[in-house]
């Protein structure tokens, strides 16, 4: 969905984006192009980390992985930083992955053949692709680019499928600590109509900030990046929850674009 200053679809919203920077800024002139008036409450920060021998090895050694698989837009950010220092010309025959199309063109942006599933924007997507079934991985050496925590799930399934994995952790999310009248100001005076928690540990911050400072934090729209963590919102007792169609701005417009059911 393209906007302009004559389509406004999200006119009259109050939207509360809460991600990292700098995609939280990002995110918010995009909703407010279209109309709505937003505001960000980043509630994890991206730290990264600084890198032991071991991980600094698995940049050294690109060229002997066939596929580097970048878990986030911040993942394939780091790992390029990381590796310009030791790849002037980066090494051919190389396979670039990101579970969703933000993370892919971080890679092309670089001039790197940066790919992501046609379909979906997660783990399990990129699991379904035919470049990651047993006959293709089965003996390849994969890198993983990530933080140092997060979900197993493509490192064990492609370690089931038969592929050498690798792990490097590039960096560490901390939790911001607002003070409690800045929390206020963004949840109960703001009283946004719908919240953007794009992951499941922006999620669970939420839950954590939202106990004190707003009483009405479940009975708002929430608009979050795939089927499990809605589920995870769902569970925790959130009335309207809305998966995106994609992470990109207008995948996000597109989620809050209907009216939430609860706004006046």
């Amino acid at each position: 969905m393209a906007t302009s200053p004559n389509n406004t679809p999200l006119a009259g919203r109050r939207i509360l984006v809460s991600r990292p920077e700098p995609k939280a800024e990002e995110t918010r002139q995009a909703l407010e192009q279209a109309g709505a008036c937003s505001r960000a409450l980043p509630l994890i920060a991206i730290q990264p980390r600084t890198l032991d021998g071991r991980e600094r090895s698995l940049i050294q050694e690109l060229d002997n992985f066939g596929k580097i698989i970048a878990v986030s837009p911040n993942a394939a950010r780091l790992l390029l930083e990381q590796a310009d220092d030791w790849w002037p010309q980066w090494p051919v025959g190389l396979e670039w992955w990101g579970p969703g199309e933000g993370t892919a063109r971080v890679f092309r942006d670089a001039g790197l053949p940066g790919q992501a599933p046609p379909n979906g924007h997660d783990s399990e997507a990129l699991l379904n692709c035919p470049s990651f079934q047993p006959e293709a991985v089965a003996g390849e050496k994969v890198l993983i680019a990530r933080g140092n925590q997060g979900r197993e799930l493509l490192r064990d399934t492609l370690t089931d499928r038969g592929a050498r994995v690798e792990v490097l952790p590039l960096y560490e999310r901390t939790p911001i600590e607002w003070p409690e009248a800045t929390l206020r100001e963004h949840l109960t005076t703001f009283d946004p109509d719908t919240v953007l928690a794009l992951s499941a540990e922006t999620l669970k911050r939420l839950l954590e900030v939202g106990q004190n400072a707003d009483s009405k934090l479940r009975e708002r729209c929430l608009v979050v990046p795939v089927e499990r963590v809605a589920q995870q919102a769902r569970d925790a007792g959130f009335r309207e929850v809305r998966v995106a169609p994609a992470m990109s701005p207008d995948g996000l417009i597109d989620a809050c674009g209907a009216s939430p059911s609860n706004a006046e």
